[in-house]
């Protein structure tokens, strides 16, 4: 193991540049997606489980005033935060007593919030399709450099021999190789996500029509 770790980093050091560039992009490109995955499953995940508490709450209490209330324990909930945006146009309708200017007032105000959670839930997501999308052809680059030096080396040399022609293909498999790593966990992380935010975004179309409700019939 030793060994190879040894003739790795001789690989890397005997590289050339082209090939250099391509891995360093590689390795911020796998950085990023890395970092975008660990914070985007943390915030998905909590966004999920809150919800369904929330709506479990809501459907269960028969006052918006107590339901208001506990909002502030489903902060990470994109519906409780939904939720609160209604209340807050609600009560700031004063004394408009006109059940159609109302509701078209909150629901307007339910629409808005739902939004800006399904923004802030996609936020840096289309990143993950991008290094998913473009790293396997930047390593394909590095691939095709890599192999044009070994031919290269074939016709300085006028020798074929593995001496000859390895480093090249080295070069070229390990560009590769980091292509396909940083795009693999990239295009896995996105479907997952992708699909997640659709199922929170069909909660939010599905029960902003129960929290515009339940508002109307307290003007009731």
């Amino acid at each position: 193991m030793f060994t190879s770790k040894i003739g790795f980093f001789s690989l890397l050091a005997n590289a050339g540049p082209v090939v250099l560039f391509v891995l360093a992009v590689l390795l911020l490109f796998s950085m990023f997606s890395w970092a975008i995955i660990i914070m985007k499953a943390r915030s998905i995940d909590k966004a999920v489980s809150e919800s369904r508490s929330f709506l479990d709450y809501f459907f269960d209490v028969s006052s918006i005033d107590k339901v208001f209330g506990e909002t502030e324990n489903y902060r990470n909930g994109p519906l409780a935060r939904v939720f609160r945006a209604g209340y807050i146009e609600y009560r700031a309708l004063g004394d408009l007593k006109e059940p159609a200017r109302a509701e078209e007032r909150i629901s307007r105000a339910v629409r808005r919030e739902a939004n800006e959670e399904t923004k802030s839930l996609s936020r840096f997501v289309p990143f993950l399709a991008t290094v998913g999308n473009t790293a396997p052809f930047i390593g394909l680059f590095g691939t095709v450099w890599g192999i044009m030096n070994s031919f290269m080396s074939i016709g300085v040399t006028q020798s074929a021999s593995l001496a000859t022609v390895a480093p090249g293909i080295a070069e070229a498999l390990v560009a590769t190789a980091a292509g396909l790593a940083a795009a693999i966990p990239a295009v896995i992380a996105y479907n997952y996500f992708t699909q997640q935010i659709n199922s929170i975004e069909r909660d939010l179309e599905d029960f902003s029509g129960e929290f515009v409700k339940s508002f109307v019939n307290e003007l009731g």
